[in-house]
């Protein structure tokens, strides 16, 4: 009997802009509570109460507050009032998940609030929500989308210095010519590599994008550091390509390896049966059961046979040796 998965919390935290963040007993329906500083509400937009709740309580905007529970969406950045409107993708590290099959977060940020959404667990999240539980969180609006953006980022890429690492291995798998096995995880490598590549590229122009909004509550500082981010995932993509591109080389290589090994096996059964067609027209012909076939009467009549069919046999063979044909 299979066990249901446990549902996703909702949540509700207060950050009192020192770094600290303090877990407030709330779920949907109930009248939030005064904050002090800057406020993170975290939803799961699957759940139905969540859902009714974040379109109906008057915190947002309805197409705002639509956006952050719309089921089908890519990487994106708009600018709303002196707030942002975030969707972005994280690689799925949940257990037994794919990293390709990626999670996606929604995010309102202004000065005073971060609002996400999410259907499933994100990594990134729960590192954050650690380091505000052990006093090294975000202390504004600006440091939290930063926060969240370098931990998205540094766990793309440490999915991807993986696939390079598998790559290493299927390159190694080819040159030493094991090939059932080096077919099937390249299959697969080039399966998750184009899924990534996916989402990141709109990600990466997401955060491009980023970089040259300008909202009140987002720092210099702030800045500098999305610039630094948005270069560090244009490089994680890079190597990505690079990983694709020796995947489609490795893939070539393996193709030509085993069409040369076939073009070999079809030589050698093209020059066994040059070398046997001649042996058995003569068979055939000497194998007829009508008068005049010579030595017919001979007690060496067998013998000599042979010894002409091993003569044609040699003589083929020296000829195609003559013509480096063997």
């Amino acid at each position: 009997m299979n066990t249901p998965p446990t549902p996703i919390p909702n949540s509700l935290w207060a950050i009192d802009g020192q770094g600290n963040g303090r877990l407030l007993p709330w779920k949907p329906g109930e009248s939030m509570p005064e904050i002090t500083g800057l406020s993170w509400l975290h939803l799961n937009y699957a759940d139905e109460a969540a859902r009714d709740w974040l379109l109906h309580a008057d915190l947002l905007d309805t197409p705002v507050a639509e956006s952050l529970i719309d089921e089908e969406t890519r990487p994106r950045v708009l600018h709303h009032d002196n707030g942002l409107l975030l969707t972005l993708r994280g690689v799925n590290l949940n257990p037994g998940a794919e990293p390709e099959d990626m999670v996606s977060i929604r995010l309102w940020i202004d000065e005073g609030r971060i609002i996400s959404t999410r259907k499933r667990q994100l990594k990134s999240v729960k590192e954050i929500q650690a380091m505000l539980g052990a006093g090294k969180g975000p202390r504004s609006s600006g440091e939290f989308l930063v926060m969240l953006l370098s931990h998205m980022t540094s766990n793309i890429g440490a999915v991807i210095e993986d696939l390079e690492d598998q790559m290493a291995e299927v390159e190694d798998q080819i040159f030493e010519h094991h090939g059932t096995q080096a077919r099937q995880t390249l299959g697969a490598l080039r399966r998750q590599a184009i899924a990534l590549r996916r989402y990141l590229g709109p990600q990466r122009e997401a955060l491009s994008r980023l970089v040259t909004e300008q909202v009140p509550w987002m720092s210099t500082d702030d800045h500098f550091r999305i610039r630094e981010t948005a270069d560090e995932l244009i490089r994680h993509i890079e190597d990505l390509d690079a990983v694709r591109e020796r995947a489609a080389l490795s893939h070539e290589e393996f193709v030509n390896h085993f069409s040369e090994q076939l073009n070999r096996r079809m030589f050698l059964l093209s020059v066994v049966t040059v070398i046997f067609m001649p042996l058995g027209f003569l068979t055939g012909l000497f194998g007829i059961n009508v008068g005049g076939i010579p030595g017919a009467d001979s007690p060496w009549g067998f013998a000599l046979f042979c010894l002409g069919i091993g003569a044609v046999a040699t003589g083929i063979i020296l000829l195609f040796k003559r013509n480096r044909w063997l």
